[in-house]
């Protein structure tokens, strides 16, 4: 009889996992590297967003999946996207450079979840801090807005350059941080301009034919709209998930 209960105690803790693997979906046919299983996208969305990241895994075997889904089936988002990501075996095998974001939409009073799962090979380029602020700088402003496809646009952009090393990961975070310097630096612009202004007014007469020195001159503070340079590929086609393994790194947030 003890016998049987430690073999019981041992075998279902497993049966119970494996049941619960099986409520996460096999990747859309025909093969595609955006399974977008709750439309969230429109089909030209949905096609230049599978354009932009099947290329990028042709020229670099790194893979972003992006997927929605309609029911996270009791698991937490981040533990969801892991999980799936390792399923379907996104990244390659013995590099582990996959990426996962998973997008559960927002659905009666329900908050919408957003997660990003990063693969071993890739969590020393993409650390857990890094991906939070690509949620909160990237994704969930967006999202607000209900933009979903300028979020994850904007969030693959990121990915994709930080993979390629076209910026680190520290240098992503101070460049984040920036947007509150440009405010901080244009109101004390304004504050200035008013202050002289007003000495200005104040002091200065009128005389015709002469012109008062001390004008203003502009200076340009950065170009731009201050965001990353977006990634411009060319046609590519998904050839399917390598085999990848994920360990948990990445981020998750709700809006």
């Amino acid at each position: 009889m003890i016998k049987h209960l430690i073999w019981l105690a041992l075998f279902l803790p497993g049966l119970f996992l494996h049941s619960m693997g099986q409520n996460i979906p096999e990747p859309m046919k025909p093969r595609c590297i955006v399974n977008d299983f709750t439309k969230l996208f429109s089909t030209g969305q949905r096609a230049a967003l599978e354009k932009k990241l099947s290329t990028f895994n042709k020229n670099s075997s790194t893979q972003i999946a992006v997927v929605t889904i309609a029911d996270l089936e009791g698991y937490d988002v981040s533990d969801y996207a892991a999980r799936l990501g390792e399923k379907w075996g996104v990244g390659q095998e013995g590099k582990d450079n996959g990426i996962v974001i998973l997008i559960k939409p927002k659905q009666g009073g329900e908050k919408g979840q957003v997660a990003i799962s990063v693969g071993y090979g890739l969590e020393g380029v993409i650390p857990d801090a890094t991906a939070s602020r690509i949620i909160r700088n990237e994704i969930i402003p967006a999202f607000q807005k209900e933009d979903y496809y300028g979020g994850i646009d904007r969030a693959t952009d990121v990915l994709i350059n930080l993979s390629k090393g076209e910026y680190t990961a520290d240098e992503y975070d101070k460049k984040g941080n920036g947007g509150m310097g440009i405010i901080v630096a244009i109101f004390l612009f304004i504050v200035l301009f008013s202050i002289i202004s007003k000495r200005r007014g104040d002091n200065d007469s009128y005389t015709p034919g002469h012109s008062s020195g001390g004008g203003f001159f502009f200076f340009p503070m950065g170009g731009g709209s201050g965001g990353f340079g977006s990634f411009s590929s060319g046609s590519g086609s998904f050839g399917g998930f390598g085999g990848g393994d994920f360990g948990g790194g990445g981020a998750s947030g709700d809006w």
